[in-house]
């Protein structure tokens, strides 16, 4: 029994020593990465109670105003290339979502929906707008519907992009690392243990149009999910993620919200029949399905989906007007 026991022993350290070498990756300290990951155009805004969030404000001031949320595990990086379509027109406002990129956690490891939906409001307001257009990009997306709810009022329409937060709209399989953050025992190791080429795997199973996963934004990825306290967000978001309630009634002030609604047909990580639900619940909806596009329609066609944008806000702008 000894030596059955020291051999196991063995065996155990030869292994966890194999897990180490191939993906060990410790925490990156946030002012290193600021140095990399912030430029000109960022701010640091104290939201109150502790929550500093990352932000950049860019475009003309007296454009009409639009916040854009990312998805889970990413960064405002995700809509510059909209901004760079789009910035000279439009006043657009993005920022790094608590448990995200140079935000970091939450002071108070909160990340439910109301959470989320209070920063969204905590930044309007600190860059004084009283109404604005919203838009997200799938768990953004999610954030997005949660806060027309929650004040259609204030919304002067949404931007849903393969947004998450329709009921039954489950993928038929999840990228390796949406999977391991919702294993118990091996979300707990993925707070040190973050292989990059797991990372990499991972973005290209979400997308359709391989060419937008660059060396850069790989690394991009992997280090900002290696800004302090992130990894343990990730997981922790992912407790909750079964327990949403994505079912709660709608009220009419919030059907009544207009919403551009953008979707990838080859969405493997929310499917395509997800816009449908969308669909019937924002009844002044204007739609567009892009053939051959994964999860990230603004990276992957970004030509097209910026010019959509334009073309709607464009005719907003010209209703409001009149």
């Amino acid at each position: 029994m000894r030596k059955f026991l020291k051999w196991f022993a063995i065996i155990v350290l030869v292994l966890v020593a194999a897990l180490f070498a191939w993906g060990y990756a410790p925490d990156i300290p946030a002012k290193e990465l600021r140095a990399k990951y912030a430029n000109a155009e960022s701010e640091f805004v104290d939201l109150g109670d502790g929550l500093t969030v990352h932000l950049r404000d860019e475009g003309p001031k007296d454009a009409p105003a639009l916040i854009l949320l990312h998805g889970s595990n990413a960064s405002l990086h995700t809509w510059q290339q909209w901004v760079d379509r789009l910035g000279k027109d439009y006043r657009i406002i993005r920022y790094d979502q608590p448990g995200h990129g140079l935000t970091g956690p939450h002071p108070k490891d909160d990340y439910t929906a109301k959470a989320f939906v209070d920063v969204v409001d905590q930044v309007a307001k600190n860059r004084g707008l009283t109404k604005f257009y919203l838009g997200g990009n799938s768990m953004g997306g999610w954030v997005t519907h949660e806060y027309a709810k929650a004040h259609p009022e204030k919304l002067q329409g949404i931007i849903l992009v393969d947004a998450g937060g329709a009921p039954d709209s489950q993928p038929k399989s999840l990228p390796v690392g949406f999977r391991i953050a919702r294993m118990p025992v091996l979300n707990q190791l993925a707070r040190i243990i973050t292989p990059r080429s797991m990372v990499e795997k991972s973005l290209r199973q979400s997308v359709s149009n391989a060419a937008v996963v660059t060396p850069t934004e790989v690394d991009e990825y992997w280090e900002l999910l290696r800004h302090p306290g992130n990894r343990e967000a990730t997981g922790k978001r992912f407790a909750l993620y079964s327990n949403r309630n994505t079912q709660t009634a709608v009220s009419d002030a919030t059907r009544k919200v207009p919403a551009l609604i953008l979707w990838g047909d080859e969405d493997k990580l929310i499917p395509v029949d997800a816009a449908k639900w969308f669909q019937s619940t924002y009844t002044g909806n204007v739609t567009h399905i892009y053939k051959g596009i994964g999860h990230m329609p603004m990276e992957e066609s970004a030509d097209k989906s910026a010019e959509d944008v334009r073309n709607w806000l464009k005719a907003r702008t010209s209703t409001q007007a009149d």
